[in-house]
This record gives C-alpha cells, sequence and structure tokens, in this order.
C-alpha cells in the first residue's frame, strides 16, 4: 500500500533542516521548569547539543555563550520536559465514533470482548501504520515524546510491532512496544503474538538510536496460562513484561477459581514481576500484593480515565504510593494529553477517598517523577528533566501565569492553567517536531483523509 500522506520538511533561514540535528539549538526566552530538584528560571533557556541537552541556565547568558545556535524564541512562554506516556493503545485509535451492531456491554469483561477484540480480529496492517502516525502525531501536538505502547491486532499478527515503529521512528517519537500475548483466540495466535513479541525485542536490542525498545506484552492474567508465562519467561531476551494486572474484578476471581491465589502472587510464582516490568492498573489488590510489587522492584501504571471509563473501580493508588511502591501514569487510549490524565488523576481519588487533601502532590509526582524514574529504567540517558545530558526532550508552552509562578508552585499552575493543546512546540531527541503549533514533519491533513478512509474500511469489516 503506497500512502498519500507525505512528511514534510521545513528549512530555515539558517538552511537548518527541522526534523534534523540543528548544530545546536538554543530554546529560551520563557519560563523555564526542569524537573531538576525544583530548578526554575523566570527566563531560562536550554541549550541542546545534538540528542542532548548541553546546559540550562539564564537566556541572556546562554544566548552569549552560544550566538551561534539556532534560537527558538518561547515568547514568555512555559518551556518544561516532554511529557511522557507510560500505558498506551495506539491500536484503539480507529474505535473514535464506531458503533458496534448488538453492542450493549453489561460489565467490564463485555467491553472487552464486544468492543476490543472485535476490532483488534479485523485490524489490517493498513490500519496500524495509519492509526500510529495518528497516535504519535497527537502526542506531538500534546507535548508527549516518549511513548510506552501495548499492542494487539490478531487479524494479521507477523510484522504489526513494525507498523507501529513505523510511526515512531518517521515522526520522531521515542517509544517502548510489545505485542499482546493471550490464549483468547487459539494455539496458533497465542504463538504468533509470543514470536512477534521475541522478534521485536531483538530487534530493538540491536537498534543503537535508543529511540525503540521492546518488552514482553501480556493481556491479563484471565486469559493467559502457565504455560503461555513459561513460554514468554523463556523468550523475552532480559526485556520486562508490560501487562494488566487486576484491571476489573473478573480477573482476580478467575485466578482465584483456576489457581487458587491472586493475581500479583501468581505472577510473581511464573517469574512475571521485577524492576523491568509494568504492572498496569492494580485496581483490585490487596496489601500483600502491594508489598510483592515493592519488593520485587515492579513499575505500577494508574490510568484514571479509562479505570472510570469501564467502571472497574479506583485502584489504591494512594495507598501503594505510601507502601513505596513506583506508580506512574499512563492513559490506556483514552487520551494522548497527559496533562488531562493529570486533572482526572487528581479529582478521582479525592472523590474515591472523600478526602479533598490527598492527590496534590502524589498525581504531579506521578507524572513528572515517577513517569521519568521508570522510563529511566529502559533507555540510556536520562527523560523528562531538563539537565545536562538529558535526552533533548523540550516543550513549550504558550501559558501567560495570571498569578506569580516559581519553582513552589508550577504544579498548581500546570493543573488549573494548561492542557496537551496549550503546547505551541515540541522537541525530541533535539529534533523540532512542531514550532508554533505546526507539525514539521507530517501533513496532518493529508494523514487524517488516508485515516478516515483507512478506518471506514475497517468499520464496514466489523459491521458487515
Amino acid at each position: 500500500l503506497k500512502y498519500r500522506y507525505a512528511l514534510s520538511v521545513h528549512i530555515n533561514s539558517n538552511n537548518t533542516l527541522k526534523g534534523e540535528h540543528a548544530r545546536m539549538l538554543l530554546i529560551g526566552n520563557g519560563r523555564l521548569i526542569t524537573r531538576d530538584n525544583g530548578t526554575y528560571y523566570e527566563n531560562g533557556a536550554v541549550a541542546i547539543d545534538g540528542k542532548l541537552i548541553k546546559e540550562v541556565g539564564e537566556t541572556a547568558v546562554l544566548k552569549a555563550r552560544y550566538p551561534e545556535a539556532e534560537f527558538i524564541d518561547a515568547d514568555s512562554g512555559v518551556i518544561m520536559p516532554g511529557l511522557i506516556n507510560m500505558h498506551n493503545h495506539i491500536y484503539s485509535a480507529f474505535a473514535r465514533g464506531l458503533s458496534i451492531k448488538g453492542y450493549n456491554p453489561k460489565n467490564f469483561n463485555d467491553i472487552l470482548e464486544g468492543m476490543w477484540w472485535t476490532i483488534d480480529r479485523k485490524l489490517t496492517h493498513e490500519n496500524n501504520r495509519l492509526s500510529s502516525l495518528a497516535v504519535f502525531t497527537d502526542c506531538i501536538k500534546n507535548g508527549v515524546t516518549t511513548v510506552f505502547d501495548h499492542h494487539a491486532s490478531y487479524y494479521d499478527i507477523p510484522g504489526s510491532l513494525d507498523d507501529i515503529a513505523e510511526g515512531a521512528t518517521s515522526l520522531g517519537v521515542r517509544a517502548s512496544l510489545c505485542y499482546e500475548v493471550s490464549d483468547r483466540d487459539g494455539e496458533k495466535k497465542r504463538m504468533e503474538s509470543i514470536e512477534e513479541n521475541e522478534r521485536f525485542i531483538l530487534r530493538a536490542q540491536k537498534d543503537d538510536s535508543d529511540m525503540l525498545k521492546g518488552m514482553m506484552g501480556l493481556h491479563a492474567s484471565f486469559t493467559v496460562s502457565d504455560k503461555t508465562l513459561r513460554e514468554c519467561n523463556e523468550r523475552r531476551h532480559g526485556a520486562g513484561f508490560h501487562v494488566h494486572c487486576a484491571e476489573g474484578p473478573g480477573d482476580v476471581l478467575d485466578a482465584l477459581a483456576k489457581y487458587g491465589k491472586r493475581i500479583i502472587n501468581r505472577f510473581y510464582d511464573n517469574g512475571v514481576l521485577g524492576d523491568q516490568t509494568l504492572a498496569v492498573h492494580c485496581v483490585h489488590i490487596d496489601r500483600h500484593e502491594m508489598e510483592l510489587l515493592r519488593d520485587t522492584n515492579t513499575a505500577v501504571v494508574h490510568n484514571p480515565e479509562s479505570n472510570m471509563g469501564n467502571a472497574v473501580g479506583c485502584g489504591p493508588v494512594i495507598h501503594m504510593l505510601r507502601e513505596g511502591l513506583t506508580v506512574g501514569l499512563g492513559t490506556d487510549g483514552y487520551t494522548n494529553d497527559m496533562l488531562e490524565s493529570y486533572k482526572v488523576g487528581n479529582i478521582i481519588h479525592k472523590h474515591n477517598l472523600c478526602d479533598p487533601t490527598v492527590a496534590w502532590g502524589e498525581i504531579p509526582a506521578m507524572l513528572f517523577e515517577n513517569n521519568r524514574a521508570i522510563a529511566g529504567r529502559y533507555f540510556e540517558h536520562p527523560l523528562g528533566v531538563l539537565k545536562p545530558g538529558a535526552y533533548a526532550d523540550v516543550i513549550v508552552t504558550d501559558y501567560d501565569p495570571l498569578t506569580p509562578m516559581d519553582g513552589s508552585n508550577v504544579n498548581g499552575h500546570i493543573l488549573f492553567g494548561m492542557n496537551g493543546r496549550s503546547v505551541v512546540t515540541t522537541v525530541c531527541n533535539g529534533k523540532v517536531l512542531m514550532k508554533d503549533r505546526k507539525l514539521l514533519v507530517i501533513d496532518e491533513k493529508a494523514l487524517m483523509q488516508e485515516c478516515r478512509e483507512s478506518a471506514s474500511r475497517l468499520w464496514h469489516s466489523i459491521n458487515d
């Protein structure tokens, strides 16, 4: 298939190719949130050399120090690190607006079977590639520069992770990818999904760009047998697992009925837990399971909008944090706007615990500190922070504070004053992907037209 979209290349007055590394790049004249021990500059700048940050400081000082650098003027906006999404489902993008005949879910399992498993059994390579481009484009527009994705497309599994990787690579976004292993569609599909993970893990391990990573994806405890877990463990080549854990109560009941143990205990016994693993959701876990996750240094990922939308409950996130777990923040495909996820996370735990004092500090710590720490387990240089030696992932928003802003209150300004569409400029790995809200790496209008045509074909295949 030959797509009609075209990657766009723009040339500035200094003949620097946008989307390619400038010799030296300086982003300044903005309120600079470094996320480096609370360091804040009222008029700060970030100096970028290749794919890494060289220096941060006052704009006037850095402009004098690097007079030949290409300068991006933040125009008194806010400069801060690129955002990280610890759990996404790119393949779900083409479900937007879809109505499936006979779909009338009564619980979470009905949603899985009636919506998501119905869709993923029809997804083609064309759908995968285009949804990947569309989602990564939206990530750029929302200031998200690193995405941990969990893919499923059981119609045609082999090579499907390459479809997703193609979108990330062509647009310049950093990504960790995996395929959702499950027993639900039979032995052939089960083996293909394991092999797809193994193939991509090995591919990513040979990629020296540090822009692509591979993990061993698992759907959830109730759709994977002990045999499947053993085989995944044998073929993951040191990579961690990316797995849904105790998202709905049915998952827990299944583990107790089949194995006589709770989900986290079962995963512990099968070698799934560890510091390279992402345990996603963990809505229905008890204190002992929290202790297992903590003691194995397994990262947990909370997805507040998804949990609310699927009516599965509110995860014990505040308790997990108090127990010393590392809990990050994702979106589960609901949105590509991490600041939206921040807002919902701030509200859901206040509502659930009937306590207006919680989540003020916990949720921004998850987004801005824990996501950075978790991502740092996989990538060579620091992410989510503006300091020398970190990857040059930088975003600029157009936010102009109506009250005083400094290093002590930036989270309040972000929570109540910004959203993803506040982002005007996005740089990832030292490459300018969007400047002044103009995408420099793709023709979005042509892409959206192509997506609509492809989604229409998918919808017809589902309902015909």
